[in-house]
């Protein structure tokens, strides 16, 4: 018989190892980008996926050959409800990098976030931290989403981290104290037209082998008796099998970042001109009400997931067009 040659997954496929299942339904979001902003400002928002439709808008793309064309474009609705700002953390650097250096929580708090917390908010803790500022790197505020909010059964909050970029760290402290127990809305963090990068946990297919998992190629039938898998994990000796030879395992409920995602229109159902909801509401989700996003393109994970939305830290633009919508397919 001939050498067998090694089947070869896809070009690019070992680029996301491990692939093994999230560790939480919340995506994680571990670098922020740098800005020149003057004033301080939060950096993310999250919601809810609700649902796919079409948006007709005018290519504003220049020198592309659609330009001031109507382009139709896939769309993913996501559920925006207010999040609340619940404390803030201040983060000391030393040579072992960065380090929680206080913690600071507000006083009134939602019942079903204060509930989570065994720590007491008091002025002496705002007082403690404003005196260790001068050695502060970063400032971050804590804050929470609920699902009930938009419409979901989960009574369990999501609580998580949101970078404050902008102004000195002094400006940073005041920001967050300012807005401590307050509401945010996502107008106040994104505006239309702006491009986010979206974080979520993407849809659990559960095992699968190595021709889906990995794109291998499968084998001629008159080669052995198997046909969806390697024609083979290595040589006899040494024995041992490389990290890089496709094997079966788990495909999906992996954490990943898409990034450039366009919003497209950002509304209120109550006030928007465009009707968003289907007949029925969105499957498996219903109907959207109060805050929401229409971004361009797809989003990861399944409908009613947690979706991250952070400020855009590859290419950013030196201006910010407004998308001009025509019409809203739903």
């Amino acid at each position: 018989m001939g050498h067998r040659k090694h089947s070869q997954p896809r070009r690019g496929s070992l680029a996301y190892l491990p692939r093994g299942r999230a560790k939480s339904m919340e995506a994680r979001i571990r670098t922020w980008p740098k800005t020149t902003l003057q004033e301080p400002k939060l950096l993310a928002y999250a919601g809810f996926k609700a649902g796919c439709i079409q948006v007709v808008s005018i290519d504003d793309r220049e020198k592309t050959p659609n330009f001031g064309k109507q382009l139709v474009s896939l769309a993913t609705v996501v559920a925006t409800p207010p999040i609340v700002v619940i404390g803030m953390r201040g983060y000391s650097k030393n040579n072992d990098g960065l380090h929680a250096a206080f913690d600071v929580y507000a006083k009134d708090l939602p019942k079903y976030v204060s509930r989570l917390f065994t720590a007491k908010p008091s002025d002496e803790n705002i007082a403690k931290a404003e005196k260790s500022l001068h050695r502060i790197e970063e400032i971050f505020a804590l804050v929470a989403i609920s699902p009930q909010a938009a419409g979901r059964e989960q009574k369990k909050p999501f609580v998580f981290e949101v970078a404050v970029k902008g102004g000195t760290v002094e400006k940073q402290f005041a920001y967050v104290k300012d807005l401590l127990g307050k509401e945010v809305k996502i107008d106040q963090v994104f505006e239309t037209g702006v491009m986010v990068d979206v974080a979520a946990i993407t849809k659990g297919k559960g095992w699968e082998g190595p021709i889906t998992r990995y794109g291998v190629k499968r084998k001629q039938h008159k080669s052995r008796k198997s046909v969806r898998a390697l024609g083979s994990l290595g040589p006899i000796s040494p024995s041992n099998i490389m990290y890089t030879v496709p094997r079966g395992g788990q495909r999906g409920f992996h954490q990943r970042v898409e990034y450039n995602k366009r919003i497209m229109i950002m509304g209120n159902t109550e006030k928007s001109e465009f009707k968003i909801n289907p007949s029925g509401g969105f499957k498996h989700f219903g109907t959207v009400n109060g805050d929401y996003v229409i971004v361009k393109g797809s989003v990861p994970g399944t409908y009613n997931r947690l979706v991250k939305f952070r400020s855009q830290i590859r290419k950013i633009p030196s201006k910010i067009l407004k998308p001009n919508i025509l019409e809203v397919v739903v």
